[in-house]
């Protein structure tokens, strides 16, 4: 995973380390100097800030002081509570922070090697689809000769300082972590996908089993090593870190570091008893201030709970910041949940794996609109269909779709202000079953993001078998920007973007003509079939100039519903589309019936019910059934 690791800024770490332990200097990073620039985007510093190196703030500094735990974790005075409820979810998976934090041992400070230490760190963040290594020095920003921004809890460890410096970098300096968003920073963590939940929205407190339902989920995303917060929404300024009465604080993040189901009783009683209660524990990046209702950690509750039951959970009485609370509460005092789920993409796991399409696309502007790929959403609908269009087929009868789009991160640096993030995301269209050019008219919307301000969407979607078109849009169109987009199925998607408008012409049009005419068939069911005592097993066939579209087998019925669509362009408009339908046999296929379309774009009806008849090229006749129809086509190959 990590072999193609991108350096940030083009520094290498290792040979900008081997060049300082051979002058036998203190590294000092030229593109994140200790300056002002490093700390502010806009405005001017308060206190004076003074940058110090760990061994100018304590005696004896180390990356790590007993492990690495999300208890180390404090928040500073820059607002990037979201930040450190990352780190803390970071934490406290072993698997995950020594992949952002590499080669930690060799990176650590040696008491017994004091000359083999030069300020020199690099960790590893998942950025717009690659993993970059960022290399910073260690002076850290203080007041008063303390950390102003995210420290730990014991004085000599460095850990969460350094961390939060490199990421500073990548932002463009410390003040643009300020409200900022935890799902991108879980994202930047592990390279996975997130998925924010509305609680309220969802209505989730009232509804028992939606919760329970979500509760697997959250589960599920836990077990497999997934990264999980949760936030109250801060309506108004005044909001914005307000304690409630239980506790629990509003506009704040909360790393959630642990998800079980914890039997209740005592002793053998527990064991035959089933009653067990889905529990969540949360933390809150302040390290004090925890909820006070009921799982507190001084409750009444706890008396439920056996005493080895309560030793397993960790649970403590001190304002530590951590505390467990029933996932019922969770769902009626949160209002938000972000779950980052690791996608599994190996083979060789026991678990779910998926299949995964990464492309990377941008919105441009052009005069042209064949060549302009920024329309905005489907409200300007002149323009909609100039955005960019990515084509996937699901190829199960149904499957679950995980869709993602995510902006390229901006900096916020002096000289450009504050990177902000265009409002965009994207809907899902089922187009026909052999499209090979651009959509140029809408068709059947199956799915819709919402769209935001954020710097990535996300959809969980359930499709049947199909072809689908992605429309990746900004809200306005206009608006310029890259994206990547990422398309998870459970087999593969053959995930592509659609480049042509058209057919493209060649040397061989000349000679083997070129299409004059496109059509859109969709054939919608048929009724009558001939019946068998099973009913029929029928599917239906649509050709034109050799080119075939197959719909799925529907069975057992004598009025199935095919619901399929083929699009063609055709070079012989004068010859007829032949729509034939089957009925499926084991041995042999038997014929039910065709009819034949003539499609002429002069034909202002759209939909038909037409008679089967059999294949009798000279007088055919009728046979049971009839299929129903409808037919769109035109001169102007960019219509349909």
């Amino acid at each position: 995973m990590f072999s193609c690791v991108k350096p940030y800024e083009d520094q290498n770490y290792s040979a900008l380390k081997r060049a300082c332990l051979r002058r036998k200097v203190l590294f000092e990073d030229p593109t994140f100097p200790a300056t002002d620039d490093s700390l502010y985007y806009t405005g001017t510093p308060g206190p004076a800030v003074r940058w110090k190196r760990p061994k100018d703030i304590c005696e004896d500094p180390r990356l790590f002081v007993d492990g690495i735990s999300s208890h180390d974790l404090h928040q500073g005075q820059v607002g990037n509570c979201w930040f450190v409820a990352a780190c803390s979810s970071l934490a406290s998976r072993e698997s995950l922070w020594q992949k952002v934090i590499p080669d930690w041992k060799e990176q650590e400070w040696d008491p017994e090697k004091p000359n083999t230490y030069v300020g020199i760190f690099h960790f590893h963040f998942w950025r717009f689809g690659e993993w970059v290594d960022v290399v910073i020095d260690d002076r850290l920003p203080t007041v008063n000769n303390q950390l102003i921004y995210c420290h730990s809890s014991s004085r000599n460890e460095f850990w969460c300082a350094l961390v939060e410096k490199a990421y500073a970098k990548l932002a463009g300096c410390y003040q643009a972590l300020d409200g900022g968003n935890t799902a991108d920073a879980l994202v930047d963590f592990t390279g996975g996908v997130s998925e924010p939940i509305d609680l309220t929205e969802g209505d989730f407190a009232s509804d028992e089993a939606k919760r329970n339902q979500l509760f697997e989920r959250v589960l599920k995303v836990h077990s497999r090593g997934g990264l999980i917060s949760a936030s109250i929404k801060a309506v108004t300024a005044a909001d914005m870190e307000a304690r409630l009465a239980c506790g629990l604080v509003k506009g704040h993040a909360y790393a959630i570091t642990d998800v079980r189901k914890v039997r209740l009783g005592r002793g053998l009683l527990a064991f035959f008893k089933s009653e067990k209660l889905d529990m969540i524990r949360l933390r809150n990046p302040w390290g004090e201030r925890e909820w006070n209702g009921p799982w507190s950690d001084t409750s009444e509750e706890w008396q439920k709970v056996s005493k080895s039951e309560r030793e397993k959970l960790g649970v403590t009485v001190q304002d530590d910041g951590e505390f467990w609370m029933t996932f019922e509460d969770v769902c009626r005092y949160f209002t938000d949940i972000i779950k980052c789920r690791l996608i599994n993409t190996s083979y060789l796991s026991i678990h779910k794996t998926w299949e995964e399409a990464r492309l990377c696309g941008a919105w441009t502007r052009h005069e042209d609109p064949l060549h302009n790929r920024s329309g905005g959403c489907i409200n300007h609908k002149d323009t909609f269909f100039q955005n960019p269009q990515y084509i996937f087929d699901v190829k199960k009868p149904e499957d679950e779709v995980l869709i993602c789009i995510q902006q390229r991160p901006k900096q916020s640096t002096r000289r450009d202000g504050k990177g902000e993030n265009l409002a965009i995301g994207f809907d899902i269209y089922k187009v026909e079953e052999n499209r090979q050019y651009r959509m140029h008219s809408l068709q059947h919307r199956t799915a819709s993001s919402i769209y935001i301000n954020s710097r990535s969407v996300f959809l969980r979607t359930e499709q049947p078998e199909g072809r689908y078109v992605i429309i990746p849009t900004t809200f306005e169109p206009g608006h310029t920007g890259e994206f990547l987009l990422r398309v998870f199925t459970d087999v593969p998607s053959n995930c592509r973007e659609l480049c042509l408008d058209e057919p493209p012409h060649s040397c061989w049009s000349s000679l083997c003509g070129y299409p004059q005419q496109v059509t859109q068939v969709h054939v919608l069911g048929a009724a009558g079939l001939k019946d068998s005592p099973t009913g029929a097993n029928s599917y239906v066939i649509i050709e034109s100039e050799g080119d075939k579209v197959r719909s799925a087998v529907q069975k057992g019925t004598s009025t199935p519903e095919y619901d399929v669509k083929g699009i063609f362009y055709r070079k012989k408009p004068s010859q007829p589309i032949t729509v034939q339908i089957w009925n499926y046999r084991v041995l042999k296929d038997e014929f039910l019936g065709q009819v034949h379309l003539k499609a002429s774009s002069d034909d202002l009806q759209a939909l038909h019910t037409l008679h089967l008849r059999d294949r009798n090229s000279q007088q055919p006749s009728d046979l049971p059934g009839t299929v129903a129809v409808r037919i769109l086509s035109s001169a102007s190959l960019t219509a349909i």
